[in-house]
C-alpha cells in the first residue's frame, strides 16, 4: 500500500513536481502428495500484491458499480467521496482517480510493461501515441512503456439497467536496462484468442486453466509484445489463471531452475500446496522447479501464478517510473516535463469511447481490430 500511496502522491503533483473451453484429461491420474516441501514464503493479499522479479507488483481491482448514468458514471453514490482520490471502499467501489467515470486519467509510464487481465467490465484505454481501445470480459492488454508513454484507464459502466461488477488484474512486469528505451508499443491478446482448458483429475473433478502466457498441459499463450522479458522462451515467463471444482486436485508442473514461481489464492475458502495449507486470500512463494499438488478446499478455488527468471538488476521506482538509478528516474522526471512523452492528443484527460462501442483497438500505424 505504501508503494500505491506513493504513486497517488506523485500523480497528483506530477505538474508541480517535474475461446471456447477443450475437455481433456491429461493430468487425470492417480496423484499422491508430494512431501517434498516447496514453500519459501505465505503471506496474506491486500490491494497491492508482492512479487517477485522479473515482476515489480501486482493489482487485483474488484468493484461492484451500480448501474450507469448518461455520462458511464456510476448513478448513484459519489456522494461523500474525495474525488479524484477515492481509493476507499465504500457502497462497494472505489472511483479511484476519475470524477465522472471511475478509472485511472491520463499519466504516464517509463521502463516496464503493464499486463491488464480483465476478468468482468470493461476498460477504455487512450494513449499519447494516438492508440485508443475498448477492452474487456476476459481481454488482455499488453503494454510496453519502454521509453515513455501516456495512458487513461477508465471504467466505463456501460449497463444503465442492472450493476456494473468489474473484475482485473494489473500486472507491472520489469524491462531489462536494454529495453526501458525502446519505442513504446500495446498488444491485444483478446479473449477469444488466449488458450483455454479444461483437464480433470482422478475423480473427476474439473480443473480450467487460462494461458495468458507461457505453455501449460500443451496450450501456449499469444505471443507477448516484442519487447518483452516474456517474449524469449529462455525466461520461463508465465500467466496462469486457474480455478479448480471443489475438492479438484491438479498437479503444477515444475518450471526451470532458478525460475520464481508464485500463486496467488484469490477466491475460494482454503486450499492446500501439498501439505501445506493456504487461506484465502494469501500468497505463497515456492520452489519452481519442484511439481506441486493443489488441492482445493469445499467450493470452487481460483489462482493466479506469475513465474519467470529474474532479470537480476538493480530496480529503482519512483511511482509510475521503473529504473535501475536514482539518476535514471531524475531524468525520467526532467523527460516527462520538457516532451509529457509525445503530449496527449485528446479532448479530455479521461476519455471514454461511445456506450456502444463495443470491444476495439487502434492503433497508433492506424491499425484496427473489431471484435464487437
Amino acid at each position: 500500500m505504501e508503494a500505491e500511496n506513493s504513486r497517488r502522491k506523485f500523480l497528483k503533483n506530477l505538474s508541480v513536481v517535474a475461446a471456447g473451453s477443450v475437455v481433456a484429461s491429461g493430468n487425470a491420474m492417480s496423484m499422491d502428495t508430494p512431501k517434498e516441501d516447496v514453500i519459501k514464503t505465505i503471506k496474506p493479499l491486500g490491494f497491492q500484491w508482492e512479487t517477485q522479479d522479473p515482476f515489480i507488483f501486482c493489482v487485483h481491482h474488484e468493484d461492484f458499480f451500480p448501474e450507469g448514468n448518461e455520462r458511464m458514471g456510476p448513478k448513484t453514490g459519489l456522494e461523500g467521496r474525495q474525488l479524484g482520490q477515492d481509493f476507499i471502499i465504500k457502497d462497494g467501489y472505489r472511483m479511484y482517480h476519475g470524477r465522472q467515470v471511475p478509472g485511472f486519467p491520463g499519466h504516464p509510464h517509463r521502463g516496464f510493461e503493464t499486463i491488464t487481465l480483465v476478468r468482468k467490465g470493461f476498460v477504455d484505454h487512450s494513449d499519447s501515441a494516438g492508440a485508443t481501445a475498448r477492452y474487456g470480459n476476459g481481454d488482455v492488454q499488453w503494454m510496453t512503456a519502454a521509453k515513455g508513454l501516456q495512458h487513461a484507464e477508465m471504467f466505463p459502466l456501460l449497463h444503465e439497467d442492472r450493476p456494473n461488477t468489474m473484475e482485473l488484474f494489473q500486472i507491472w512486469l520489469n524491462l531489462p536496462r536494454k529495453s526501458k528505451m525502446l519505442e513504446p508499443h500495446f498488444k491485444m491478446l483478446w479473449s477469444e484468442q488466449i488458450p483455454k482448458k479444461t483437464v480433470q483429475d482422478e475423480q473427476g473433478r474439473n480443473i480450467y486453466l487460462e494461458v495468458i502466457a507461457g505453455r501449460l498441459e500443451h496450450e501456449t499463450a499469444p505471443a507477448p509484445a516484442p519487447n518483452s522479458w516474456a517474449a524469449d522462451p529462455e525466461h520461463d515467463v508465465a500467466i496462469w489463471n486457474i480455478k479448480l471444482d471443489a475438492g479438484a486436485r491438479y498437479l503444477l508442473p515444475a518450471a526451470k531452475a532458478g525460475t520464481n514461481r508464485s500463486i496467488y489464492f484469490y477466491e475460494g475458502d482454503r486450499m492446500h500446496l501439498n501439505e501445506q495449507e493456504l487461506a484465502h486470500y494469501h500468497q505463497a512463494e515456492v520452489k519452481a522447479d519442484s511439481a506441486i499438488l493443489l488441492t482445493a478446499g469445499d467450493k470452487p478455488c481460483s489462482i493466479l501464478v506469475l513465474q519467470g527468471q529474474p532479470i537480476n538488476e538493480p530496480v529503482v521506482q519512483h511511482g509510475p517510473f521503473v529504473m535501475n538509478t536514482r539518476e535514471e528516474i531524475q531524468q525520467a522526471f526532467a523527460d516527462y516535463q520538457a516532451t509529457q512523452f509525445g503530449g496527449w492528443p485528446w479532448e479530455r484527460m479521461d476519455p471514454v469511447h461511445d456506450r456502444q462501442a463495443g470491444r476495439f483497438a487502434r492503433h497508433s500505424d492506424g491499425r484496427e481490430e473489431i471484435m464487437g
